[in-house]
């Protein structure tokens, strides 16, 4: 099916003739003389006089180019078969604690010590790429939230904009309050019963302008189910201490994070190995979609270099009748 991207464009048509009927005639502003029985002169001098051709006839190939050119700017596409988009997940926002704790490397990935961050990379970049059919999106939150990625099919893209966080691009502190805010503020605008949130930090709430608990209260009257999930390992687990020979497992507030959870319906899960990671990931993963609107797209092909390429092969043949109106240089040599 033939369909234009930019049918107004079409408006721009008559333009060339409404210019010349309101502009005012070209005046060279030099003395000319005119002269009726100029042909005669041209046969005399051995020349043949060029035919002049009706205006119409003299018009039509400028009249084809500006139609050729509108016609592309236009931007003509060919409409393939319909594909049914997968649209029957959730909208799911996904939001990771990058302040300064994140980078604790207490956590093992395939036999190697790595940090939080990198960690929640790795196992939720698979489970972002694995929601097929929901729509996803990412904040990032420290002393302050943001919004990563907004809601999209394109998981890759989200994947790759969580791979390439870093620890303390948000500030040093947690805003837990600040970024559950946030997520209620691009999830109100979506069908109600399909809002989630998935909150992974490791530690309290230390910053931000919201409290958290009234962050979850709003989320809960908009429908917004709440997944917080605390990252760390224990004491005896991470072998090590943080700053002040304090264990950063400490820093955690499970009550707080559990609190979160159950007042807008969901749940809170503790992740202190890769293993117990992964199985969130998984839990979150076998959550039961909503119906939504189906969603139908068609593969689009452009057609606009067509008459582009057209209208540039129609410049360069008038550019030639223009220069050399009885053939090249060298043929006119040639003739008796």
């Amino acid at each position: 099916m033939l369909e234009f991207a930019w049918p107004w464009i079409a408006l721009l048509l008559p333009l060339p003739w409404l210019l010349r009927l309101l502009l005012p005639p070209a005046d060279s502003g030099e003395a000319a003389l005119r002269v009726t029985f100029l042909d005669e002169l041209e046969n005399l001098g051995g020349k043949r006089a060029r035919p002049r051709l009706p205006g119409w006839r003299r018009q039509a190939p400028f009249a084809l180019l500006w139609l050729l050119l509108v016609l592309a700017a236009a931007r003509p596409q060919w409409l393939g078969e319909p594909l049914p988009l997968p649209s029957s997940g959730r909208d799911l926002l996904l939001a990771v604690d990058v302040s300064g704790s994140m980078d604790y490397r207490d956590m093992h990935w395939q036999g190697e010590t790595v940090s939080r961050l990198t960690l929640v990379q790795r196992l939720f970049g698979e489970f972002v790429a694995g929601r097929s059919g929901d729509r996803i999106g990412l904040i990032l939150f420290g002393s302050q939230a943001y919004l990563q990625a907004p809601l999209t099919f394109d998981r890759q893209s989200v994947r790759q904009w969580l791979e390439e966080a870093v620890v303390g691009i948000a500030g040093k502190n947690t805003a837990i309050g600040d970024a559950i805010g946030l997520a209620v503020k691009r999830l109100r605008q979506r069908p109600a019963d399909s809002r989630v949130l998935v909150l992974i930090t490791d530690g309290a709430n230390t910053g931000g302008e919201v409290a958290p608990l009234t962050a979850a209260r709003l989320a809960a009257g908009e429908g917004v189910t709440l997944y917080t999930i605390g990252i760390g390992a224990d004491a005896e687990q991470a072998g090590a201490v943080g700053l002040y020979g304090l264990n950063p497992g400490l820093d955690l507030d499970e009550p707080l994070l559990r609190e979160l959870a159950a007042v807008t319906g969901g749940q809170y899960f503790r992740a202190r190995s890769q293993d117990e990671l992964r199985a969130i990931a998984e839990t979150l993963d076998r959550l039961q979609p909503v119906l939504q609107t189906p969603t139908t797209v068609y593969r689009a092909t452009p057609l606009y270099p067509w008459p582009l390429a057209a209208a540039v092969l129609l410049s360069l043949l008038l550019v030639a009748h223009e220069l050399w109106p009885h053939g090249p240089p060298s043929l006119r040599r040639r003739r008796p």
